[in-house]
């Protein structure tokens, strides 16, 4: 009788544990509101039943991802790429925690292998041009960046690191019309204003160069680089003010303007 009832217990307690495991439209509805902890309970309560549902188990790594909790979002990634090996969001997951730890070498394989399973993915071709830039495979990536351009143009983001990447490849005017692009759309980031500005300098466009630098200072009295350059900007257009910039740039710490001093001004 003992073992009758310890045995209904048993049944009775699979069955509270069944009729309580959520179903795939209420886990996603707990993840889309920001439920991370309710979401990985309620999976966990189904995996119980239901081993090996990648969805699910993918749902759980990007909750764990969203918490800080990088370690175990992996070990789910990794289950998932036991079950299917060519699931790309799984390995570019990976990629994404890695590249965001700034372990660049590492993340560049996965992050690779993501973007040759899923070309179309928007997400995974950015993050691969940025990935490649970090690694100073600048042609790789400006291929895949200009790729992401395509797919959502008025995505700001692909037009500025286009620039760098062209910036590094020495296309000052290709690096140029890309900030140019990404200004257009986000006219108040500063390393922008700059870097425009170094390209327009180097291409000769002074005065347009001069207002991106005066720009920069404005809202950063201290960016010392924009400093000196303003002051070569001024200097080659004939302005004696612009030789006693590149002279306080240079004391105040602009290696650039060190450099650049006996040249400009002898």
């Amino acid at each position: 009788m003992k073992r009758f009832n310890h045995t209904l217990t048993v049944i009775s307690s699979i069955f509270l544990i069944f009729s309580c495991s959520a179903d795939p439209a209420e886990i996603e509805a707990l993840y889309e509101s920001e439920k991370y902890e309710e979401a990985i309970s309620a999976i966990n309560r189904r995996q119980f039943f239901h081993i090996g549902e990648i969805k699910m188990l993918h749902i759980r790594a990007r909750c764990f991802e969203e918490l800080g909790d990088t370690e175990s979002a992996i070990k789910d990634y990794e289950k998932i790429l036991i079950l299917d090996e060519n699931y790309a969001q799984a390995h570019a997951g990976i990629g994404k925690i890695l590249f965001e730890k700034e372990y660049y070498r590492q993340a560049e394989l996965p992050i690779l292998r993501a973007a040759n399973l899923d070309p179309e993915n928007f997400e995974i071709i950015y993050l691969a041009g940025r990935s490649q830039l970090m690694i100073k495979n600048w042609k790789r990536a400006e291929e895949f960046l200009k790729v992401a351009q395509k797919m959502d143009p008025d995505f700001a983001g692909t037009y500025y690191y286009t620039g760098m990447a062209r910036a590094s490849l020495g296309d000052i005017y290709g690096a140029a019309a890309s900030f140019n692009i990404y200004l257009q759309k986000e006219p108040d980031n500063l390393v922008a204003r700059y870097n425009r500005g170094f390209a327009m300098m180097k291409i000769g466009y002074l005065p347009w160069a001069l207002e991106d630098f005066e720009f920069v200072l404005k809202n950063n009295p201290d960016h010392y680089e924009a400093l000196g350059k303003k002051g070569i900007c001024l200097a080659k257009m004939g302005n004696p003010e612009g030789c006693q910039l590149i002279q306080e740039a240079a004391k105040k710490g602009s290696d650039y303007a060190k450099n650049k001093m006996e040249e400009v001004c002898s």
